[in-house]
Order: structure tokens, then sequence, then C-alpha cells
């Protein structure tokens, strides 16, 4: 459903660098499909879900987190209220709470993957969450995080509610995906009316190899 902003190079796939670390390769890749990803990193990482069983030398792996994708089984009515669009003026704002939540990747061109809602106080950005990515059927919410001073109050789970519920309008499933560890986000998305469909596991890689030529 990106693929108008793909980068790719044979059968590797990946994101802009300034939009998402995340990249694709065929289920069982061949030494061409990880040299083609290595001319596409140029030094840089990638993270990918449900990695393949064989990563080959010159890769170097800088991330592994367990965690489980959920899907929207039943989220209930959503208020409107006070939840704003978010736009690429807004985009310092979004970094830098991210920056302070740290609610997974979030880049300066993230914003192009989807629609992002946020909740402002006073002026300021005390929470957000938006869409990431997508496949015939599905839409993911993603970068879901309040600052620490607004947590408890309900923020996140209003604009999750928003969000599935124009997701659905739209003809699409809701999902998300957290991490293993993070209990409290998982009770939230359980009481939101979330399941747990698969557990998923995050790794990060990193070229180390020769230097390639770049294919772009």
């Amino acid at each position: 459903m990106h693929a108008a902003i793909a980068q790719r190079h044979g059968r590797a796939l990946r994101y802009p660098a300034d939009v998402s670390p995340f990249m694709a390769l065929p289920s069982q890749p061949d030494g061409d499909d990880w040299r083609n990803l290595a001319q596409l990193v140029r030094g840089g990482d990638v993270t990918f879900f449900a990695p393949p069983e064989h990563i080959p030398r010159h890769w170097e792996k800088v991330l592994e987190l367990d965690g489980m994708q959920m899907v929207d089984t039943g989220v209930g009515p959503a208020d409107e209220e006070g939840i704003v669009a978010l736009g690429p003026d807004d985009v310092p704002e979004m970094l830098d709470l991210a920056a302070r939540t740290k609610p997974g990747p979030f880049l300066p061109g993230t914003i192009r993957l989807g629609t992002y809602l946020g909740i402002r106080e006073e002026g300021a950005l005390v929470a957000m969450a938006g869409e990431r990515f997508r496949f015939p059927g599905g839409t993911e919410i993603s970068a879901v995080c309040t600052s620490a001073e607004r947590r408890g109050h309900g923020l996140a789970a209003r604009l999750i509610r928003v969000l599935s519920a124009r997701i659905r309008e739209g003809g699409d499933l809701p999902f998300l995906h957290v991490v293993a560890a993070n209990r409290g986000a998982i009770r939230l998305y359980e009481a939101l009316g979330f399941a747990t469909r698969t557990d998923t596991t995050v790794v990060g890689l990193r070229y180390r190899g020769p230097t390639l030529p770049s294919p772009l």
C-alpha cells in the first residue's frame, strides 16, 4: 500500500531512511537479495518483523524485541472532541514528543505513511497516534504516546478509538504492535477491545561488509 514511496533494488525493498527503518525481503532470500539490501542500506540500519532463519555474514544484529500483533475485536464508540489532525508543520513537536516517550521509530518523514491525530492542551502537543503499515484489508495504529505529565487521563485511549473508527469506516481492520514487556500498554489495548493475533519478533540489522555501489 506504500509502493509509491518504497525504495526497491531487485527483490529488496525499504522505506526511505527519513520515513521508517523497516524493510522487506522475500520469505527465503538468496545471496543476491541480501546484496541488494546492502546496496539500499548504504551503511544504515534496517528493521523487520519475522527475520529469515539465516542471517548472512557482514550483517550484525543490533536489536531484537519480542512483541505481539493485536487486532480490533470490538473497540467502542469514538469521541472526536478536542482531537486535531497533525500535519507537516507539527512534525517538530511530534518528534519531540516521540523522543520523550519512545513509542517506537518516529522520523521526520513518518507522517507520510498515514493520518496522524493529536491532543493539545494550552497549545502544547501532549498526545498523538497515527497510521503506519498498510496492507489490503488492514491498517496499523502506531506512534501511540502521551507526555509523562498527562498519562492516566485516557488521552491515548481517545485517540485509538477515533483512529479505529475511521479505519473501520474505510473498510480496513485496525491492528497494532506492542512490545511484549510493555504490560501496561497491553492491558490498555485489551481494555479497549484489542486481542492478540500472533507473536512477533522485531530485529534490527546493520551491514558491516565492504562498501557497495548505490543502486539509486
